[in-house]
C-alpha cells in the first residue's frame, strides 16, 4: 500500500442523495468505502457548502456511521505552509468533479458518485 492520504469528501451528491438543506438517503458504499478508508490510516475532510446547523448534521451523519473526520471544510496541517483557503488534499472525491464517477439513481433528479467505481479505483491505485 501507499502512503496515508489526506481524502476530501464532499456531502451532498457524494455521501448522501441530494436533498439539501435536508439530508439525502444514503448512497450505496459510501459508508463501507470510507470506514475502509479510515481502518487503513488515511484522513478524511469533509468538504462541504454546508454550514451551520446543516453541517452539523452532516458531521453528525459521519460519527453516527462511525467515519472519523480528521478536518471538517479545512486541512488541520495546511496553516503551517499556506494561508489559501483551498482545502488542501491528495484525492477529491465528489460528485461535481471532472473524472469521478457517476451514477443516477432511479427517480432522483441529480447523479450521485458511484462508490463501487470510487472503491475499484482506489484499490487499483493501491490506496485501499
Amino acid at each position: 500500500m501507499n502512503d496515508k492520504k489526506i481524502i476530501a469528501v464532499d456531502f451532498d451528491g457524494t455521501c448522501v442523495e441530494h436533498e439539501y438543506p435536508a439530508i439525502g438517503f444514503e448512497v450505496d458504499g459510501a459508508v463501507e468505502t470510507l470506514q475502509a478508508l479510515t481502518k487503513q490510516g488515511h484522513k478524511i475532510i469533509l468538504y462541504s457548502m454546508r454550514s451551520g446547523e446543516k453541517l452539523d448534521k452532516a458531521v453528525k451523519w459521519f460519527k453516527d456511521r462511525k467515519v472519523e473526520l480528521w478536518g471538517i471544510n479545512k486541512n488541520p496541517e495546511q496553516k503551517a505552509w499556506t494561508d489559501s483557503p483551498k482545502v488542501y488534499a491528495d484525492i477529491y472525491i465528489d460528485d461535481a468533479a471532472l473524472g469521478c464517477p457517476i451514477m443516477f439513481i432511479d427517480g432522483a433528479k441529480h447523479p450521485v458518485v458511484d462508490w463501487a467505481k470510487v472503491r475499484t479505483q482506489l484499490e487499483y491505485d493501491g490506496v485501499l
